[in-house]
């Protein structure tokens, strides 16, 4: 029988008889991996027409041989690396499952976010167990040396994919994340690998390098993921992982870094600075061409074509890969900043969740029996937006349309949630946006049918300025697939008839469209 294992001086895979590799590793043990012959055995008897299973199994084992302190470190690699190898296909079904475009059931999201978050760190664990091994100078530690390129990149890999999960429940992010990632590119600098290619894994159809890697990971939680929905933070990571080869490392900082890391001081990037001083252990991270690419896939997506060529690991329309490259876009040209100061405050809110339930606190209710109102209470707040916390167990996500209403207050606002991150005890900090202080429900006919009714219009939200006067332009909250930039709409509102042209389409939420229209009143004769 025969295995392959990576081999570095050709940057591909060696076919070993199991035999000869069995005579390196000394004695005979117990464990089911102690020869790989027996290592092969098992995993051709495993369950591979359930995923989910799995995932579960590798993960347990690849936990099981790191902790083993009987293998060699030259077994040790090669174990793990079958195993890593091995599970690759399955972790990537499961990935695509999990991130699909149609909302799993909360069962269901944890049960396979449980599953990708313990293997990427158990296999994170088990690189930077082996990487640790060599550092130590542990005895039979040299074998690896030929292996270090791999183990370091495959380790970047493998931390990139455990900071996304834990991303993707808006979990606090443990810093010896950081740590690991400051030490293993220190590392791979000095012993000068940084650049040397890898064959990642047998799948990928390109090299991939240690300053890839750590590049990747950093502009990727740099691009503002706290602020993503899952779907939008794997569509992000996806594209980087795309345009790898245009991000780069520089010890200088030049004209057009985005980010910067600190070697000795191990934190999350940051925005880079031009006024601060400039240390040696500071990394920059620079995104140069990556502009001009996305931009021209931006112009493909807007022709409803995603290109066949873009790895997204999953079927998705244009418009969602569309909406995670202007994000992209923003951030490389200037991510959003917090305009107002916040203030604290302690304020009673009743909640309304979803558009459908909004309405059914205003003029246009269809009398559904609304759900009761949710009671926030708002820890800070300021012009555009207000903080709260929540139960571990709170139902909402980024997008999610608020509908609010201060105790004592005759009329409802409404906000979308924006950002969300949980503290040490699982807590949830819900950052929002308020789009309206007040609105009122309306009911939209269609340009020239005549006076709208609930039974044949469309009901929407009218979204009052500050002035609570309306103006030349409005903006609507509408049903999800509503809006169309050739269709004009009418509406009585104050006793007057108005005619509303549409401008543009700000927003596409779960639920709802967020539209801007030009407001032309109608006199009552042309009207009727």
């Amino acid at each position: 029988m025969f295995i392959f294992v990576p081999d570095e001086a050709r940057q591909g895979y060696l076919k070993i008889e199991v035999t000869m590799l069995a005579s390196l590793f000394g004695k005979k043990s117990d464990h089911p991996f102690a020869d790989l012959k027996s290592a092969q055995a098992f995993l051709a008897d495993m369950p591979k027409n359930d995923t989910h299973k799995m995932v579960l199994e590798l993960t347990e084992w690849i936990e099981s041989v790191t902790e083993s302190t009987e293998f060699k470190p030259e077994h040790l690699f090669a174990v793990v690396s079958l195993l890593d190898e091995t599970a690759q296909p399955y972790v990537r079904k499961l990935a695509r499952d999990y991130f699909a475009q149609i909302e799993l059931n909360q069962f269901q999201e944890n049960r396979l976010w449980l599953a990708l978050g313990n293997f990427y760190r158990n296999v994170a664990h088990a690189y930077l167990t082996l990487f640790k091994l060599y550092q130590e100078n542990a005895k039979g530690t040299a074998l690896l040396k030929a292996h270090l390129p791999l183990i370091v990149a495959r380790a970047l890999y493998s931390l990139r994919g455990q900071l996304k999960y834990v991303c993707a429940h808006y979990g606090p992010v443990d810093e010896n994340i950081w740590a690991n990632l400051a030490w293993l590119y220190r590392h791979a600098e000095q012993q000068q690998y940084v650049d040397t290619p890898v064959k990642l894994y047998a799948a990928k159809t390109w090299d991939s390098s240690v300053k890839q890697e750590f590049a990747r990971l950093l502009a990727w939680y740099g691009a503002g993921v706290a602020n993503l929905s899952p779907l939008y933070l794997h569509l992000t990571e996806r594209l980087f992982a795309q345009y790898c080869s245009d991000i780069d490392v520089h010890t200088q900082l030049i004209d057009k870094e985005l980010f910067s890391f600190d070697l000795n001081r191990a934190a999350a990037p940051v925005r880079v600075n031009f006024d601060a001083t400039v240390y040696p252990s500071v990394r920059f991270v620079s995104m140069r061409n990556l502009q001009a690419k996305l931009g021209d896939l931006l112009k493909t997506l807007e022709k409803n074509i995603v290109p066949s060529e873009l790895s997204l690991l999953g079927n998705y329309d244009a418009e969602t890969v569309r909406e995670a490259v202007l994000h992209l876009l923003t951030y490389l040209l200037e991510p959003p900043l917090r305009r107002n100061v916040r203030r604290s405050v302690k304020i009673d809110l009743n909640i309304a969740q979803g558009f459908a339930n909004i309405l059914e606190y205003t003029e246009v209710a269809l009398d559904f029996n609304p759900q009761p109102p949710l009671h926030w209470q708002i820890e800070d707040i300021g012009l555009n937006g207000f903080r709260t916390v929540l139960p571990s167990n709170a139902s909402v996500r980024i997008g999610s349309l608020l509908g609010l209403q201060a105790e004592g207050a005759a009329h409802w606002g409404v906000a979308v949630v924006r950002r969300m991150s949980r503290n040490e005890t699982g807590q949830l900090h819900v950052g929002a946006e308020i789009l309206a202080n007040q609105i009122v429900g309306i009911t939209l006919s269609q340009s020239g049918g005549g006076a709208a009714s609930i039974e044949d219009g469309q009901p929407a939200l009218w979204l009052y300025d500050k002035s609570g006067d309306i103006g030349a332009e409005v903006r609507l909250l509408m049903k999800d697939e509503t809006f169309l930039p050739n269709r004009s709409w009418q509406v009585t509102l104050q006793g007057k008839s108005y005619l509303l042209i549409p401008v543009a389409l700000q927003e596409k939420g779960a639920d709802y469209d967020l539209a801007k229209f030009r407001v032309v009143e109608r006199e009552a004769a042309e009207a009727a």
